[in-house]
């Protein structure tokens, strides 16, 4: 589906301009960071694979922001620009809430091949132009139909798992998006996954897409090695993924420990980047613990503010009645004469 871009002055624009496109040694692209209300943004075009056919933009949080505790509504726009004709421009929009587990998202624009055609428009002079639309807010305009979290009917397998939100937590280093013809199913045999261990398979091709040095440290190893490593990296990340905070048990941080003390012992690969996050969760169960004690705590704090009010109002009734009471008193001790209450009250002889 291809929609105009309305220009908006709820939509802050970022326009960037990528020349000598097919001198780019990359496996991955990616923008200067920009600002826009006061948030730090940046694109990447992703992936540029020799074993992927389309052409997918990712608008990302390039903050330094820990690995939770933070959100970030927004409502945003990315661009292809067609220089031939704007009308034919591609732009998906969409609304989306960042966190820590998800610190970005995008979609599949145009079939790699169509991109790559100057007739089509999209890259003119070896140059093409990609523009995002940032609005952070909760007040944001009803966006159109075609949001990025949706494909089309038309689109491949292959396509739609292009299309998700990413995790890593931080963007790519330079060194780590220089292009490689390495690609995860070289390094392990898919096929003799189990069916729990397949769903690992779109988490690890997504941070081998980030981060590259991951295959380019398992290559020499032997084959069984390999499945191993990343098979037990595949568990971590899907625990990340798909653990709620709220579900966390003792017995899942255990889980969650062994597997990471394993992985960073014996597996060679570089995790200095997931670390953060692992011991995140790790921590989540004192951190649920700490906070059931604070609402504890506050709750009895409320119960006895309440009681306090509840006590302040019986010592103002009380105060108020032995005002009256002392003035009574008072009034009845004027011209009053004590007597002795254990005299006989006798009489006179006349």
């Amino acid at each position: 589906m291809v929609n105009q871009v309305a220009p908006s002055a709820d939509f802050e624009k970022f326009t960037w301009r990528i020349e000598d496109f097919s001198k780019k040694n990359a496996m991955k692209l990616r923008s200067k960071a920009f600002k826009i209300r006061g948030c730090t943004w940046r694109i990447l075009v992703y992936p540029l694979r020799k074993d992927v056919n389309h052409f997918s933009l990712y608008l990302v949080v390039a903050d330094s922001l820990p690995p939770y505790g933070w959100s970030r509504n927004t409502f945003f726009k990315l661009a292809l620009i067609n220089q031939v004709d704007k009308k034919k421009s591609i732009v998906k929009e969409t609304q989306q809430k960042f966190n820590g587990g998800c610190r970005s998202w995008g979609s599949l624009f145009v079939n790699l091949s169509d991109f790559l055609d100057i007739k089509q428009g999209y890259l003119v002079r070896n140059t093409c132009i990609i523009e995002a639309h940032i609005c952070v807010s909760d007040f944001a305009p009803k966006i159109r139909d075609n949001p990025m979290n949706q494909i089309e009917e038309t689109e491949s397998s292959e396509e739609r798992d292009t299309l998700s939100p990413t995790s890593s937590g931080s963007s790519p280093n330079e060194s780590e998006i220089q292009g490689s013809d390495l690609t995860l199913k070289d390094l392990i045999d898919f096929e003799s996954l189990s069916t729990e261990e397949k769903a690992f398979i779109p988490l690890l091709e997504e941070v081998c897409t980030w981060r590259p040095s991951l295959m380019q440290s398992q290559r020499n190893r032997t084959r069984w090695f390999r499945q191993w490593a990343f098979t037990s990296l595949g568990q971590v990340l899907h625990f990340l993924k798909t653990k709620k905070v709220k579900d966390i048990s003792e017995d899942d941080c255990n889980h969650l420990r062994g597997l990471w003390e394993e992985l960073i012992k014996s597996s060679g690969l570089d995790l200095v980047w997931l670390e953060p996050y692992v011991q995140s969760a790790l921590g989540v169960k004192a951190h649920l613990e700490r906070a059931q004690q604070m609402k504890k705590l506050k709750d009895n704090v409320v119960g006895l503010e309440i009681k306090m009010k509840k006590l302040r109002g019986e010592l103002a009734a009380a105060e108020a009645k032995f005002d009256v009471a002392r003035r009574d008193l008072s009034q009845v001790r004027k011209g009053f004469q004590q007597m002795d209450i254990n005299a006989a009250i006798g009489y006179a002889m006349f």
